[in-house]
């Protein structure tokens, strides 16, 4: 499990307690690395979280940037299955134990589960009729494995042999550099070099609500960031992918205007 993290310990600290309550619940050995992104005073603190949920980590940074945080993970990491995860959401209890079952009884090479919304700081849930409003990403394709095209960072996972061929996390891309698609263009390596990618419902993570994330303000910033991103790493014909896709921005951006 690999956890980059920037200056959100209480969020940090719920992850904890809920990765505590999921790993309990299997055999398998496990290894947990949290890459602090943020104030290199908050690695004590950190470690100290963890030790009040009795999980041993390993802390790593401070390394500016998502994609670098998952980088210095990925090259420390001996485990046979390999779990980035955000640090601003809690796991479902089943969680780690459907998650190795998915990758045990399907013929995926990487699984995607199910991204839900949790609670915001004061406990209070989503509320269905404002889902578009928080800006977190959703994935929920349904109550049957599948086959997909992505993953979404947030809740995914893939077998060693992917990284092993496909290699590091582009540090152009995703917080700290672009702002996002680190997961979107690992993906397209990991079809490209023949692995399958699916996704399982069972495995759930809940992703917590964040006021300031509310709004059609930061939805405008979030599309901006997403093309910037995409610009980056996709070498599109100009007439063919470039300019409806520039067309499809700008219809957004009014509309969320």
């Amino acid at each position: 499990i690999i956890i980059p993290t920037r200056n959100r310990l209480p969020s940090i600290s719920r992850l904890f307690a809920s990765l505590h309550l999921s790993l309990n619940r299997i055999a398998a050995s496990f290894e947990i690395f949290v890459v602090n992104n943020g104030d290199p005073e908050n690695t004590a603190k950190i470690s100290a979280l963890a030790n009040a949920e009795k999980l041993e980590i390993t802390i790593l940074g401070p390394t500016p940037g998502k994609s670098w945080g998952l980088n210095e993970g990925l090259k420390r990491a001996k485990g046979k299955i390999i779990c980035p995860l955000d640090d601003d959401i809690v796991v479902a209890p089943e969680w780690a134990e459907k998650l190795l079952e998915a990758h045990a009884l399907t013929v995926f090479d990487a699984i995607q589960g199910k991204i839900l919304p949790g609670v915001d700081p004061e406990g209070r849930p989503a509320d269905p009729t404002r889902l578009r409003e928080y800006n977190i990403p959703m994935i929920d394709y349904g109550e049957e494995v599948r086959e997909i095209r992505g993953l979404t960072g947030t809740n995914g996972s893939f077998k060693r042999e992917v990284f092993e061929r496909v290699g590091y996390y582009d540090t152009r891309l995703g917080p700290g550099g672009s702002g996002f698609s680190e997961d979107t263009e690992y993906s397209m390596r990991i079809r490209e070099a023949g692995f399958k990618i699916g996704y399982t419902p069972r495995a759930i993570v809940y992703h917590e609500l964040d006021p300031a994330r509310y709004g059609l303000a930061v939805k405008r910033e979030v599309q901006y960031r997403k093309g910037l991103s995409r610009s980056v790493y996709r070498n599109d014909s100009i007439f063919f992918r470039v300019l409806p896709n520039l067309l499809a921005n700008c219809v957004r951006f009014v509309i969320y205007k």
